[in-house]
């Protein structure tokens, strides 16, 4: 016996559509859509928003060379992070000291208060991702989180000056 919706003789399974070329890119702005909303309500007071989590993110957690490196990595175009930091600054959650290595570039670290900051605001972050990958089983969200992972990564690779924000601003 053979089960058409699965093409293989004997199985039982339910029907999985075919995908159709394009509809990769709706799903992922679905998803993306659904990502920022819970992104934009979970890092609300932050400084300078979701920008100002990623730039805290980024410093704490990659601990960036200098402030080129820091935009590079974020995709930020110089002067737009020269606002982002001073906002930063400003709210104490970040210093620019010189670079050890190069005393004309500036170092970005953040301060005990931002390092609390970003703490609070990681536990807000990772229960919104919890929300939006609440529909599927913990073994699927785990292997969705690393496949998307491993895909970001590639696209990198082969697009470094790529900007995720200029692809979020462009939906």
């Amino acid at each position: 016996m053979s089960d058409t919706t699965s093409g293989r003789p004997g199985t039982a399974t339910a029907a999985v559509p075919a995908a159709v070329p394009g509809d990769l890119g709706w799903d992922l702005g679905m998803v993306l859509r659904g990502y920022q909303t819970r992104f934009e309500a979970a890092v609300a007071g932050m400084p300078a928003g979701i920008r100002g989590f990623q730039v805290l993110s980024a410093v704490v957690h990659k601990d960036p060379p200098n402030q080129q490196a820091l935009g590079a990595h974020l995709a930020i175009d110089r002067t737009v992070l020269t606002y982002l930091l001073d906002t930063l600054v400003d709210a104490g959650v970040v210093e620019r000291i010189p670079d050890p290595a190069d005393r004309r570039a500036r170092k970005i670290i953040a301060t005990a208060s931002g390092r609390q900051m970003l703490a609070a605001y990681e536990e807000r972050v990772a229960a919104a991702e919890a929300d939006l990958l609440a529909g599927l089983e913990a073994d699927d969200a785990r292997d969705l989180g690393l496949l998307i992972s491993r895909l970001a990564r590639n696209v990198h690779r082969t697009q470094p000056g790529a900007s995720p924000c200029e692809a979020m601003d462009n939906l």
